[in-house]
């Protein structure tokens, strides 16, 4: 019941926050794709927490384990379990908000659709549940990287009111991992580190957007209609936790322009591939990529659970008032990166095992 994601790559994330441990089932993986536990833990190393003064203080080693569905080094074809267990949990900071509902989390809604919940942290709601996308995604990004080249690159572009200048047809995993906002534009970086800083001491937090892009993909990734890929795209993320808002290519910004300026004209390049003079369709054509950089953006609200005093409700419908504990980001951007990242690679990885099954069987 919304546990699962992808048709072909298909993955089902499970567990909560302060719950034994989080994790994956990933069916659909080609056989035969070599594939070792470290090179899943360095995505999840980029996700986890603790890793740095911007980020929550909870430790959490994050260690994968893989359960099933690969055999000396290599996938098998099969379904791939992958467990990470959980292991600084502080259930008893959240006694508080098992009865007052944070503003603008998930516990009001949760209560509204089952009738309980896992008080404890988010449960289901937590961004510990991306650990499991995150895994996935690291597979599906081998996938893509060694049958079509395709590079995804992920980092923060925007924190409140400070924007960095990033190209994206340019920006490198090692620019973007140089500091621990990820944010490429190392002078604005400072900045947004010192702005994150400040309101978290103050308990409140901060939001912002995170910028994404997958060179060198295919041409031909996406079904016309209703699995277009940019619709698929702005699914993924917007699945994840925080997701505000999602563009592709100019976006909103596109709706300032006439047609004639906005337009990617064709031409043919040196080897004799049709390509566009401009990307505003962001990679992105009739719901199909067209071979150019996909370019998507995704606006992530500030964290919900703060430490300032909010007036809110009890479960009782009594009013009261709240002031969040626990630990938490001050701001989700920095570990929002790889989380963006896994998902675009799992549409991605998805569509093109469609593509393969649809359009190449026959040998076209």
């Amino acid at each position: 019941m919304g546990n699962t994601f992808g048709h072909l790559f298909r993955v089902t994330t499970f567990g909560e926050s302060h719950g034994g441990g989080v994790g994956v089932v990933i069916d659909g993986c080609p056989p035969q794709l070599e594939i070792s536990a470290e090179e899943i833990q360095f995505e999840l190393d980029r996700r986890r927490p603790g890793q740095s003064k911007i980020t929550t203080p909870r430790k959490e080693a994050d260690q994968c384990e893989i359960l099933s569905g690969t055999f000396e080094g290599k996938t098998l074809g099969t379904p791939i379990a992958i467990l990470v267990r959980n292991k600084d949990t502080r259930p008893q900071d959240y006694d508080e908000m098992a009865k007052a509902y944070r503003p603008s989390h998930a516990d009001a809604t949760y209560d509204a659709k089952y009738g309980i919940r896992n008080w404890q942290g988010g449960g289901r709601s937590s961004a510990r549940e991306t650990i499991g996308r995150v895994a996935a995604g690291a597979i599906a990004k081998k996938i893509l990287r060694q049958v079509a080249g395709v590079e995804i690159v992920g980092y923060v572009k925007r924190i409140k009111d400070l924007e960095g200048m990033v190209d994206p047809a340019t920006v490198t995993l090692e620019q973007v991992e140089s500091n621990i906002v990820r944010c490429p534009d190392s002078e604005c970086a400072d900045r947004m580190i010192e702005m994150i800083e400040q309101i978290g001491r103050s308990g409140d937090s901060v939001g912002g957007v995170v910028e994404c892009v997958a060179r060198q993909v295919p041409k031909g990734l996406g079904m016309p209609v209703f699995d277009k890929l940019e619709a698929d795209l702005a699914k993924a993320v917007m699945s994840l936790p925080a997701t505000k808002g999602f563009e592709i290519g100019s976006g909103f910004a596109g709706t300032l322009l006439t047609g004639s300026e906005h337009n990617d004209e064709f031409y043919i390049d040196e080897a004799g591939d049709i390509r566009t003079t401009t990307n505003r369709s962001g990679g992105v054509q009739g719901g199909i990529s067209n071979g150019e950089n996909i370019v998507i953006r995704i606006a992530f609200k500030p964290t919900a659970t703060i430490r300032k005093e909010q007036r809110t409700v009890t479960q009782a419908g009594e009013e009261t008032i709240l002031a969040g504990k626990g630990r938490h980001d001050p701001c989700v951007l920095p570990r929002a990166v790889p989380m963006v990242e896994a998902m675009v690679a799992l549409v991605l990885c998805d569509h093109l095992l469609r593509d393969q099954g649809q359009c190449h069987v026959l040998g076209s």
